[in-house]
């Protein structure tokens, strides 16, 4: 039997073992700042074996660096020993539903979930705390004294001498935001599917800083565009020189060869025509299928499968296909009333636009418009692509086919007005939250109606509110996984610097207050989400099927490891003197079986949303996927176990009620499920 990790992996080391079994050659050994002798990568070598230059030291070269950038990129990779522990009571559905909401630290977080949703999530959003130069809360430990962070970033000399003058635009008011940024997304992007996308919604302070990392995180050539969204028409009161009246969305894929988007926003009803069928026809866009065109290709065989004259009759649409020579006329089919159709250009044949197969079954479909001369392909499509500037409107549109008013609704005082009636209060309890049409219309970019939908700065859940309104709409299972610090609005309100805010935070608190919980920011986003959900199955109460929307979610608190230190250094304390009970139990006393369960799961790379089924001390997950026992395990139940072939089979290493059962356990799984991977913990 295996020990599970219970840890999340060192990426830098997996890293260095990928590049260590690429190129041995380049593996050398060096002096690191402690004096001990390190493994590292020959630069030289690893140049050599790539035939191209490997940069190094202090060369010139474009590059997007800052200070702790190092840091960063360490964090990033470092690994931690934590654990989700699950939360039955604040949770909704928790048996059911397939949505999450995580509590805790987002970095840390991402970092347990990498490897259990790596490449499954298909969208991100986040709206990050933008950097207005007020202090914000993701600081990941990279304090330090002014005076040194002066000195390394180059803003005094080595004699003491001062630089630069403006402290605020060239010193710790980027570096913070960059240094909390960073890390995030690069282990954002390994969660991406290889077809998924990440929007970031981000004021002028650093979108271009922003977009210079998202180029080094996801690559430049993975850069989608920039959406430049109107969220404050009336515009910002106290701008200089210009009234801000919009904000931006920074959108990158994964892999931009893989990835794209639908149309998904409706057509004006003025731009449309009903034709005899009751179909709405886009007049402009009409794709030319057979007449004269300079476009198609001429002939050089005339049995191509394009090549085809359409004789047709209006008055009973009788239609008759025939390949012919260039200037040949059925004159027999004239006098009976049919018009000859063909494609041509200067003289010549050309291809029609389909062959005849796709062109006869347009016909049964009564998708063609015949002319005096052209046959055209009726534009039946009802929706544009969406638009690089989104401004909000109203007007009437065809939406599946049927006339009817459409709002593109961005403005952050509509989201107030909606967050005010869902929870019946008369002052905004959120400040600029995000509006549920704007998420909305993002996730509605992608075809696909059963996906993973990211959000670790959820703030007040706006992200969960649209998947559960979009789903109620369109019938898909999307999934959402919210992910917010539990920040504490007491402290923030001592901290506010006008009665404005002060006033948006009373208002927050006096929701918490209603909902008996602890004035914490994830409490308003779980009560939201609770709102929510029944709004929109009262909303929609008539729709076929409602009653399965899943408005429910699973409610997930980062702590530390369920495991003593014991676990991950045996060797360190079996040379101490302490109690042997506590050597023998090495789970922490104040955890659960379900608390260790949810640390397993993400171990073997089990989505959390897994079903589970528990039947007294064993657990069911996916039914037989993994079946664990934390409870007392003798032979018999190893056995009962076994035959029931699971993939997995997790044990706690104490539960063994005697050394028979250790020992037999392995001849039990051998006789009765070979193949099942056993772990013990």
């Amino acid at each position: 039997m295996d020990k599970l990790k219970m840890s999340t992996p060192n990426l830098a080391d997996e890293k260095f073992a990928a590049l260590a079994s690429m190129f041995p050659n380049a593996v050398t050994e060096t002096i690191d700042e402690n004096g001990v002798v390190v493994r590292a990568i020959d630069a030289d070598i690893l140049a050599q074996e790539i035939n191209t230059q490997v940069v190094s030291g202090k060369e010139e070269r474009y590059q997007f660096t800052w200070p702790d950038k190092k840091k960063s990129v360490l964090l990033a990779n470092a690994p931690i020993a934590a654990a989700l522990r699950p939360c039955r009571e604040e949770s909704v559905d928790f048996d059911n539903t397939e949505n999450l909401y995580i509590e805790g630290d987002n970095l840390d977080v991402l970092k347990l979930l990498r490897e259990t949703y790596l490449n499954r999530v298909k969208m991100i959003y986040i709206d990050p705390p933008y950097n207005t130069g007020k202090d914000f809360i993701y600081e990941d430990d990279f304090a330090e004294e002014t005076g040194e962070f002066l000195r390394r970033d180059g803003q005094y000399d080595e004699q003491g001498n001062r630089l630069t003058p403006n402290l605020d635009s060239n010193g710790r008011f980027h570096t913070d935001w960059l240094n909390m940024i960073y890390p995030r997304l690069r282990i954002a992007k390994d969660l991406l599917t290889d077809d998924g996308v990440i929007f970031i919604s981000i004021d002028d302070n650093e979108v271009d800083n922003l977009k210079k990392i998202c180029n080094e995180v996801l690559g430049s050539y993975n850069f989608v565009g920039i959406l430049s969204v109107e969220n404050n028409p009336k515009g910002r009161k106290n701008s200089a020189f210009i009234s801000v009246s919009s904000e931006y969305c920074v959108i990158y894929a994964k892999n931009k060869a893989n990835a794209y988007f639908i149309e998904n926003v409706p057509k004006r009803a003025s731009d449309m025509t009903e034709d005899e069928d009751g179909n709405f026809v886009h007049g402009s866009g009409k794709r030319v299928l057979v007449g004269e065109n300079s476009f198609n290709k001429y002939v050089t065989n005339v049995e191509s499968d394009k090549n085809y004259s359409v004789y047709y009759r209006e008055k009973d649409r009788q239609l008759v296909i025939k390949k012919e020579e260039f200037n040949i006329i059925d004159q027999k089919l004239i006098t009976e009333g049919y018009v000859k159709y063909y494609s041509h250009n200067n003289e010549r044949l050309v291809e029609n636009t389909y062959t005849e197969n796709k062109f006869r079954e347009l016909f049964e479909k009564r998708a063609l418009e015949f002319s005096s001369d052209k046959i055209y392909e009726k534009n039946f499509n009802d929706t544009i692509r969406i638009k690089s500037q989104l401004v909000n409107r109203e007007y009437e549109a065809i939406v599946r086919g049927k006339k009817q008013k459409y709002s593109m609704e961005l403005t952050t005082t509509g989201a107030g007005t909606y967050i005010k009636n869902l929870f019946g209060v008369s002052e905004l309890p959120f400040s600029a939250p995000k509006n549920v049409g704007y998420l909305k219309l993002l996730i509605s970019l992608f075809e696909s109606e059963a996906f993973i939908v990211l959000d670790f700065f959820s703030g007040s859940a706006t992200t969960a509110d649209a998947v559960m309104q979009l789903n109620a709409e369109d019938g898909g299972k999307r999934k959402y996984i919210m992910v917010q610090l539990p920040e504490n609005l007491d402290e923030n309100l001592s901290k506010a610097s006008t009665e404005a805010e002060r006033q948006t935070i009373r208002s927050a608190i006096s929701i918490c207050d209603e909902t008996n919980n602890p004035h914490l920011l994830t409490e308003i986003g779980k009560e939201r989400i609770r709102r929510a959900g029944r709004k929109t199955k009262e909303d929609n109460k008539d729709k076929p099927g409602i009653e399965n929307l899943d408005t429910g979610f699973r409610v997930l608190k980062l702590d530390s490891s369920n495991m003593k230190d014991v676990y991950y250094t045996p060797e360190e304390y079996a040379q101490m003197s302490f109690n042997l009970e506590g050597f023998m139990d090495n789970i922490k006393p104040d955890r659960t079986e379900e608390d260790l369960l949810f640390q397993v799961m993400l171990d073997l790379g089990i989505p959390l949303s897994a079903k589970i089924r528990r039947d007294g001390d064993t657990f069911y997950i996916n039914d037989h996927y993994l079946i664990a026992c934390f409870g007392r395990v003798d032979t018999a139940l190893i056995t009962e176990i076994a035959k029931k072939k699971p993939y997995y089979a997790v044990f706690r290493d104490s539960s063994f009620i005697n050394d028979s059962a250790m020992v037999n356990f392995e001849q039990v799984f051998s006789t009765y499920s070979p193949n099942t991977i056993r772990r013990v913990l």
